[in-house]
């Protein structure tokens, strides 16, 4: 009995594609009792730096563990349950933006799609600061994943 085709690795390329096209993925991190801690989260890939950004406020469980381990990996899914891009790396967190229009909250702004972009920027700006908000940057060393070509 065949078993099928196997799955075939994704080259940089086709990896950073799949990054770039979608928009959630799976941030592990890891727990000070070295479990895994795991959240879905809204990205944004930098594929030229090589960043994966994730937006997140300073006393949400995802930016502690990060300051004292730092490494990390987001899991991003593909076309089909068989697809998928992994990238991992060590992140860092930033400041908390602290006033309006700081580096912090313009980093969190150049994250949004132009289309989605606030129309009261100062305002989108103040309330970053109200909530506390931080940038997790996950620098990538490493990105792997596979597809499975399967003709129905």
């Amino acid at each position: 009995m065949s078993q099928g085709p196997a799955p075939r690795p994704l080259s940089d390329d086709a990896l950073s594609e799949l990054l770039s096209s979608q928009q959630f993925g799976t941030l592990a991190t890891n727990k000070s009792t070295g479990h895994p801690h795991l959240t879905t989260m809204l990205y944004h890939w930098d594929a030229e730096a090589r960043i994966v950004r994730f937006s997140t406020t300073a006393d949400r469980v995802k930016a502690k563990p990060l300051r004292r381990d730092p490494r990390a990996a987001v899991h991003v899914p593909g076309g089909d349950v068989w697809s998928f891009a992994v990238a991992e790396g060590e992140a860092e967190v930033s400041e908390v933006t602290a006033v309006p229009g700081d580096a912090t909250g313009r980093e969190l702004l150049g994250m949004i799609p132009e289309a989605a972009k606030p129309q009261d920027e100062q305002a989108f700006l103040e309330q970053l600061v109200a909530e506390r908000r931080v940038v997790i940057r996950l620098k990538v060393s490493r990105l792997y994943g596979t597809a499975l070509d399967v003709n129905g």
